[in-house]
Parts: structure tokens; C-alpha cells; sequence
């Protein structure tokens, strides 16, 4: 995949996981969330019983807000977290039905993207040799990096937005994704209701590789942090009168301080046209990650590439006539996208 391949850092191969993968069950979301969180005892082997509890216990807290939680009608495995939930069965019952039910399919399917394996492996199957995984060298370098807790944001917001597709059963009534510029979340409306999904931070990061969509500079997720990612609108807010949904997913995107508002950062200043075609490129990557992020970039910019591509260039052009000044930045890195 020319996401990762393009930059084939750990921290990408994940991202490809996680954000590409095609989803009938939350299963990998809450599988990534086990690794995050289980402890290890200095051997790279993780029993599947040790994995059980973080692995279920994220199903279980997920359950309690998403019911629907996989496509298919019933899961034995599910009904489990469900009965756990309301205290019907204990922790080492529902323990002992995950070693035996809730890794059936997730763990064979875990490093597939796109109807293929990606080149890194970040554990090894060993359930019938050791009953368990064992974590590679790959999996103990990617919690060194520097993205590695912006992965974890990333890993649930993904994992929201997927909940509320299938929540609005989306095969038949496409999701909308909007976002709130007051409380910087994306939210969907159901029967007039508003739904707060997610940050909308955590929502684009991964698609952003964790740069700067302007100069690609680290930008992180943890409020407080010195680094922490400005949402920033591509098509400026001034030009809102003459650009539609200006608060579109579309034109939505995250920088560092000095970018969006550093003494040499964009203001009101339209980027350049190089930087619309990496805004293009961004949004092609929603467009390929399944839902329900590609359903919003397509009932917002288009069907085709062709129209998406006409629907960018016509609001920059329009915006330009009103801006007038276009805007490039100081490039910290190489461009990733």
C-alpha cells in the first residue's frame, strides 16, 4: 500500500492495520488495544490467557456504549462480555470463554490490509506450539517511537467512527461526519439527534502519519502537550461565504502552533497549489480506509476521483479570487504524501 510504502516507518505498517484494514468485527481494534496495555514480564511470549483479560475487558467497555459491535447477526464471544456486563458470569469465566472463542479469526487476520499481509509483523502466531503470541523486535521498537501514544488515540477514534457507521446501518443510509469547531469533535445526527463521536484530532492524525499537514513536523495528541496539534481549516474560514461546507472532513486539517499560527504561519493565507494536491492525496487516503470516513469524503467532494479533483480545484480557485495571497510553508521534513 503506498500509505506506508511511501514512508515504511513501524509506526506507519500500524497505521495501516488499523486504519485500512476492512472491519466485520471490532475485534482488531480491541486486539491492538490488549497489546497496548498488557504487561510483560521480560518474555515475548503473551499467553493467550493473559491476553484474554485487557482483550475482553476493551469489548466489554465498548459494548456498553456500541451494542453492535460486528456485522454478523450473533457471537457466542460477545454475548459472553455482554452477560459479563451485567454481572451473569465472572471474570474467569468470561476469561476462559475468550482463550477459547474470542481469538478465532483475529489473530490470522490481524497484519491483513487490503486482501494481503503487510511486510512487518508485529507478533507471531503460537497458539498451538506455546498457546499464546509471540511479540517481535518490530512491536518492541514501535513503543519506542515517538507516535506510539498518539497510536493509541488514533487506534479509538478509529474504532468510534466504525461503531457509529454500523450504528446507522450504513450499507443502507450513508454516515455523515461533521465536525464541531467549538468542541473540536466530529459528530453525526441521527433523527435530529447529535452524536459526539470522537476528536477530531485523533480522527485525522494517522492519515497525517503524525506530521504536520504543512511542514511536517511531529505534532502530538495529549492535551498539554507543547506539541499538540492545531485543527486547522486548509480553505480558510475567512473565504466561508463562498465555499461550501467549509467545515467539511474535506478541508479539515492538523498543524503544528507555528504553522497555523506562528509569525510566518498561514492566517487567512490560502496554501499553495503543491499543498492541494497533498490535501487531495490525504483525502484520497479517507476515500481507500472502508468507513465510514471514505463515505463522508465522498458525499462531500464526489464520486469519482475525477469530480473529487474538479471539487477541490474549483474551491480553490474560488477562494483565491477572495484571499488573493497563496501561503508555502518552511519545510521541516520531506514530503510524506
Amino acid at each position: 500500500m503506498h500509505f506506508y510504502r511511501v514512508e515504511p516507518t513501524l509506526e506507519n505498517y500500524w497505521r495501516g492495520i488499523i486504519l485500512f484494514g476492512k472491519n466485520v468485527a471490532s475485534y482488531k481494534f480491541a486486539l491492538a488495544h490488549a497489546l497496548y496495555d498488557v504487561r510483560r514480564d521480560g518474555s515475548d511470549l503473551i499467553r493467550l490467557e493473559d491476553l484474554a483479560v485487557p482483550y475482553s475487558e476493551h469489548l466489554c467497555r465498548h459494548l456498553k456504549e456500541a451494542p453492535k459491535q460486528i456485522t454478523s447477526q450473533k457471537s457466542q464471544f460477545l454475548a459472553a462480555c455482554a452477560q459479563y456486563n451485567v454481572a451473569e458470569i465472572d471474570r474467569d469465566a468470561l476469561t476462559a470463554i475468550t482463550v477459547r472463542l474470542g481469538f478465532n479469526n483475529v489473530i490470522n487476520a490481524f497484519h491483513n490490509v487490503n486482501q494481503g499481509e503487510i511486510d512487518k509483523r508485529f507478533f507471531i502466531d503460537e497458539r498451538k506450539t506455546h498457546k499464546g503470541i509471540r511479540l517481535t523486535d518490530n512491536f518492541y521498537r514501535l513503543g519506542e517511537r515517538l507516535q506510539y501514544q498518539n497510536l493509541i488515540h488514533e487506534t479509538d477514534a478509529r474504532w468510534k467512527l466504525v461503531e457509529q457507521a454500523w450504528a446507522m446501518n450504513v450499507s443502507r443510509n450513508l454516515v455523515a461526519i461533521e465536525y464541531d469547531p467549538q468542541a473540536q469533535m466530529l459528530f453525526s445526527t441521527i433523527n435530529t439527534r447529535r452524536k459526539a463521536i470522537t476528536s477530531c484530532r485523533h480522527s485525522l492524525n494517522g492519515y497525517q502519519k503524525g506530521r504536520c499537514f504543512y511542514c511536517n513536523a511531529p505534532i502530538m495528541l495529549d492535551s498539554g502537550d507543547v506539541d499538540l496539534a492545531d485543527v486547522d481549516h486548509f480553505i480558510p474560514w475567512s473565504a466561508r461565504e463562498d465555499v461550501p461546507n467549509i467545515n467539511g472532513v474535506w478541508n479539515l486539517v492538523l498543524a503544528c502552533k507555528s504553522c497555523n499560527r506562528g509569525e510566518r504561519g498561514k492566517f487567512a493565507h490560502l496554501p499553495s497549489q503543491r499543498l492541494l494536491k497533498r490535501l487531495r492525496d490525504r483525502n484520497e487516503y479517507f476515500i481507500s480506509s472502508h468507513l465510514p470516513l471514505r463515505e463522508t469524503l465522498i458525499r462531500q467532494t464526489g464520486r469519482t476521483t475525477q469530480a473529487r479533483d474538479d471539487f477541490l480545484a474549483q474551491n480553490w480557485n474560488t477562494a483565491r479570487l477572495r484571499l488573493f495571497h497563496e501561503w508555502e510553508p518552511v519545510a521541516v521534513g520531506p514530503d510524506l504524501f
